[in-house]
């Protein structure tokens, strides 16, 4: 199985995930429960990292287990949910197998996040939601300057889809491991592309411009013929 750029940093992430960013992480942790609401069922936790989300999860019901392809930051997220280490695009799921699933600050860590979504529609039951939660599509990336939270600048590689380490911060995740960039019209494009109906579209930040993303979708019942 192919070695994960998060297995080298998995020690540094546990502790920015839970300590250095943990106002961003709060937030980001209310849009995923306002938009996932209450359980129970089990609820998959796509690209889990280190399960630093689990705890939201069982706290509003749920029964999480974790799926990533980091072994590294499996280590870390053991403690916290069942996990298995797996590929986003092939998970070791049958289909229909869960009520809910999240992907929470993770699109960006993978080359083929349309991919990855069409695979969670899989694994979800009818009527089953998914909520998607990440990184600002319009005003995060390697095209955003945002040293200045409230003028952002951005510049003419909104368009480019490619990894790369290009980054404002330089001490941040993404110097670290890269990331892909998914337009807007492509992460919107990829929900309906899977069969989900889009529910809901919500931003967050703690300045005017939002810095997060998130959504909900619902897999539909098949339809019945008379």
């Amino acid at each position: 199985m192919t070695t994960a750029r998060y297995d080298e940093i998995a020690d540094w992430y546990e502790e920015y995930a839970t300590d250095t960013s943990a106002p961003y992480m709060d937030r980001v942790r209310s849009v995923l429960a306002e938009l996932l609401g209450a359980g129970p069922g089990r609820c998959l936790d796509l690209c889990c990292g280190t399960g630093a989300h689990a705890a939201e999860l069982r706290r509003l019901g749920w029964t999480p287990v974790g799926v990533d392809l980091s072994a590294g930051q499996l280590r870390h997220a053991r403690a916290r949910l069942p996990v298995a280490r797996g590929d986003a695009t092939a998970l070791p799921l049958a289909g229909g197998a869960v009520p809910a699933a999240v992907c929470v600050l993770a699109h960006t860590d993978m080359p083929d996040y349309p991919a990855a979504i069409a695979e969670a529609a899989r694994v979800l039951a009818p009527g089953g939601r998914l909520v998607h939660v990440g990184v600002h599509p319009c005003f995060c990336g390697a095209f955003a300057d945002r040293t200045d939270p409230e003028h952002i600048v951005i510049d003419g590689g909104y368009a480019e889809r490619e990894r790369t380490v290009r980054s404002w911060n330089p001490t941040g995740v993404r110097a670290r491991v890269g990331a892909w960039h998914l337009p807007l019209a492509d992460l919107l494009t990829a929900v309906t592309a899977a069969g989900l109906l889009l529910d809901r579209v919500v931003e967050s930040g703690s300045t005017p411009i939002p810095d997060v993303l998130a959504l909900s979708a619902t897999k539909p019942h098949p339809v019945r013929e008379h």
